[in-house]
């Protein structure tokens, strides 16, 4: 066997031993086999809603087993060709082998990545936030690039968005933005981006062409399903009503439809104005609350579960997360994987992709991701 197809082969292998590694194989199965036997029994379906659960559940484990199982014999019968093809002297059979083995080194990349968005609510819909930091206009242009880098990185993955929220800043810009992106898995992607983004720049906005560095933040957290129960009596919150500052037809500055609710006891403050009513905008802020509380309620069980992570992921504006430099050169670095793109045009027009999977590796690992260049 050449030595570069042996090298595909190992990585294969140290592919597949790490998913298993992820999913405790043998725990695995024993679930599996499990939730095979509840999904037999009749009674299940007296609680529809528990149901619906196991089921998700199960068909999820079973696809994970059965590909992990697939790959295993598929690596075994190719490399059974190979022997087969040198000893025979075919090399088409060796080369079609071959390219069978490249392409399931590329399927087992997907499912390690895949096996990362595994937790509670990876799954789910997400909300993003973008604030601008201090620095006025600067700072301000720089939240509606990032909000314009979600944006297209959304619609790159298939993912729907809408805006909630939108403050425009006083000359160019925008002040804050909440975006709503729906797509499968799109929390499990987009919550590796929480945390403070940094630019380095020739400003456009100066008239001597000086160098500026400005800074804005990023805030993730998931859309909560009808299942999941979050409950807030009305006597912890203040909900004030004013006037919406963005476009979005006749309605929009004439009434006060926006809704902004606060949750006095951590301070959290969510906003509504993009819906056509006041009701409308109140309900999906009640929404938005509930999600935050919820995603803080993630981050305290992760702290509780791992105290060390949860000191490394804090998020805060003393905790910069990655910069993005346009002069003197070119550079787009995360700051907690190593990760890097010489293209910065590139990332900003949304090919978030490599850093994402930096991020959701080193999560995984515990540690630091090794560096590796950007190919998009």
């Amino acid at each position: 066997m050449r030595a570069e197809t042996q090298s595909i082969v190992d990585e294969i292998k140290q592919g597949v031993g790490l998913l298993r590694r992820h999913f405790d194989w043998d725990q695995a199965l024993k679930r599996l086999d499990y939730l095979n036997m509840r999904a037999e029994d009749p009674a299940l379906w007296n609680d529809a809603q528990e149901a619906q659960k196991l089921m998700r559940e199960r068909q999820g484990l079973e696809d994970s087993v059965k590909a992990i199982r697939g790959i295993t014999q598929a690596l075994e019968d190719n490399i059974g060709l190979i022997e087969l093809g040198e000893e025979e002297g075919d090399a088409s059979i060796i080369e079609e082998a071959e390219a069978a083995l490249r392409s399931m080194r590329g399927e087992v990349s997907a499912r390690q990545i895949e096996s990362m968005l595994s937790g509670e609510a990876d799954a789910n819909d997400t909300y993003l936030e973008v604030h601008a930091g201090a620095g006025g206009t600067e700072s301000q242009d720089w939240a509606s690039m990032l909000m314009r880098m979600y944006t297209r990185w959304a619609e790159r993955r298939g993912f729907k968005v809408e805006v909630l929220e939108i403050h425009d800043g006083e000359e160019a810009g925008i002040k804050s933005v909440t975006l709503s992106i729906k797509g499968h898995n799109a929390f499990g992607w987009a919550k590796t981006e929480s945390g403070v983004h940094r630019l380095v720049r020739i400003s456009p906005y100066d008239s001597n062409a000086r160098r500026h560095t400005s800074f804005a933040s990023v805030w993730v957290y998931p859309v909560i399903d009808d299942s999941i129960q979050i409950d807030i009596p009305e006597s912890e919150v203040r909900i004030d009503t004013y006037r919406s500052s963005g476009a979005g037809g006749q309605h929009v500055n004439t009434t006060d439809s926006a809704v902004r609710i606060t949750h006095i006891p951590t301070g959290i403050a969510v906003a509504c104005q993009m819906g056509r009513s006041q009701h409308q905008n109140r309900a999906k802020a009640w929404e938005m609350l509930r999600a935050r509380l919820y995603e803080e309620e993630l981050k305290k069980r992760e702290a509780a579960a791992n105290a060390t992570e949860a000191s490394k992921t804090e998020i805060g504006w003393g905790h910069q997360i990655r910069s993005y430099v346009l002069q003197p050169y070119q550079l787009v670095k995360d700051l907690r994987t190593g990760h890097e793109s010489t293209s910065p045009s590139d990332v900003l027009d949304g090919k978030l992709d490599s850093f994402m999977e930096a991020s959701l590796s080193a999560k995984i690992n515990g540690g630091a991701a090794e560096p590796v260049a950007d190919i998009d």
